[in-house]
Formats: C-alpha cells, sequence, structure tokens
C-alpha cells in the first residue's frame, strides 16, 4: 500500500488531551501523531457515514412514494386488484 503525504504541523492539545493521545499510542505501539490521524480518520467515515445514511433515508422516501404512485398501474396492467397498502 502507498504511503499518503503527509505534513508536519504543530496543533495546541488541552494537556489532558495529549496525556490521553500519549496513553493511547504506548497502548497501541503506535505514535502520538498516528493515533490522532487516525482519530480524525475515524470522525471522517462517521461523519460520510452519516450523510450516507440521510440520503438513503431520503431516497428510501421517494421511492415509497413512487412506488405508491406505480402500484395501481402495475396492478391493472396485471390484472390484479390488489391496492398498495394490501401489500405492505
Amino acid at each position: 500500500m502507498r504511503e499518503a503525504k503527509v505534513a508536519k504541523v504543530t496543533i495546541s492539545l488541552p494537556q489532558k488531551l495529549l496525556e490521553y493521545a500519549d496513553r493511547l499510542a504506548r497502548e497501541q505501539s503506535k505514535t502520538r501523531s498516528s493515533v490522532i490521524a487516525e482519530l480524525l480518520e475515524k470522525e471522517e467515515r462517521g461523519r460520510i457515514q452519516a450523510l450516507m445514511e440521510e440520503g438513503y433515508r431520503e431516497t428510501a422516501e421517494e421511492n415509497r412514494r413512487l412506488a405508491e404512485e406505480a402500484f395501481p398501474l402495475a396492478s391493472e396492467m396485471l390484472g390484479k386488484s390488489t391496492r398498495w397498502d394490501e401489500v405492505r
């Protein structure tokens, strides 16, 4: 796997967070930088996941509405007199 480009930065953290990052790094046998990078990546994945879930919910509602509109026509073409709410 190819390494991503990295940039060296200086950040300021409250002492408690720095101690926590160092403790995680020791426990995981990683560098402080990699622990912080992984936490930021996890946050990014969480936000992307939340946006995807929101999009899927919106799409599902639209698909449900379209199915309710199309179901009577499809039933008519198939020769069935079933209502949409009877099959849900």
